[in-house]
């Protein structure tokens, strides 16, 4: 765990989270910011949720120094992850409260944000706040992107994989660009996904995913009850075909008996025993 250190700054005793503002009432840059920082709460949040500990958000305020109470320098990624801490809500992030930063951090670039989202921020999350992995996403720009680890104390860029993804070390996953429609906005978007290149899905293409997967149920049940109609039916032949050779050998023996032939002789011509025959004709 990286070790916090809160230099004094005047203030007595470390405010609470409680106690801190946690909403600045200024909304993020543009819906589709919003949208894109929904979607990757939205598709990490089950990824989360199986682990026994971790907690994700978004535009909430992280403190890591009272100086920076002291100065209402009042800051919050537009996306965030911590592993390792209980599962709670939060009001905002209180570093000496927590005892960590964020393990990793998204800033969503706007034309108003990007100088200092690039330089400003990236150097607090070096340097102060001392988060392993950052990255930044221009929502409007998709070519815009880029990624850093932490190493030595200096962020060091990371190179996208042979798939075109950035890795993060520090959550076994990977941020890859998808285009498609999402919120009814068609854009490229910044997304979750596995090594391996699929995608964690969207609580919306959840819902489709267990739509096909009860149609696929429905469809392998019904397959099941007409392969059982089938098997009957085909029973049901076999038995009528069964039951209409014996009446027709019945028939047979029976007319060859009017003949005058012996039971024995028509047993022979038809290649069955007496006791057989007798059971044809009675």
């Amino acid at each position: 765990m990286t070790e916090i250190i809160v230099a004094d700054s005047g203030v007595k005793t470390p405010p609470t989270q409680a106690e801190l503002p946690c909403d600045d009432g200024i909304p993020m840059e543009t819906a589709r910011h919003k949208f894109q920082m929904d979607m990757l709460i939205d598709t990490l949040f089950p990824w989360i949720s199986q682990r026994p500990d971790g907690f994700v958000n978004g535009n909430m305020f992280v403190y890591y120094s009272l100086e920076q109470v002291k100065n209402e320098d009042f800051r919050g990624p537009d996306f965030f992850v911590v592993l390792g801490v209980p599962k709670t809500e939060r009001l905002s992030w209180v570093v000496w409260e927590e005892g960590k930063p964020p393990d990793l951090v998204i800033e969503l670039l706007s034309e108003s944000t990007k100088n200092k989202d690039k330089h400003e921020k990236k150097l607090i999350y070096q340097n102060l706040l001392r988060v392993p992995e950052y990255f930044w996403f221009d929502p409007f720009n998709s070519e815009d992107w880029a990624g850093f680890r932490l190493n030595c104390g200096v962020y060091q860029p990371i190179t996208p994989d042979s798939q075109n993804q950035f890795v993060s070390q520090c959550l076994g996953l990977a941020l890859v660009r998808w285009k498609g429609i999402y919120r009814n906005i068609d854009a490229t978007w910044l997304r979750w996904c596995t090594l391996e290149g699929e995608l964690l899905p969207t609580s919306q293409e959840m819902v489709e995913m267990e739509k096909e997967q009860t149609q696929e149920e429905r469809l392998r049940t019904q397959e099941e009850r007409l392969r059982t109609q089938e098997e009957r039916l085909r029973t049901q032949e076999e038995r009528l075909r069964a039951e209409q050779a014996e009446s027709q050998l019945r028939e047979l023996a029976t007319n060859l008996v009017q003949t005058g032939m012996s039971l024995e002789q028509i047993a022979n011509l038809m290649n069955i025993t007496v006791s057989q025959l007798e059971v044809i004709i009675s």
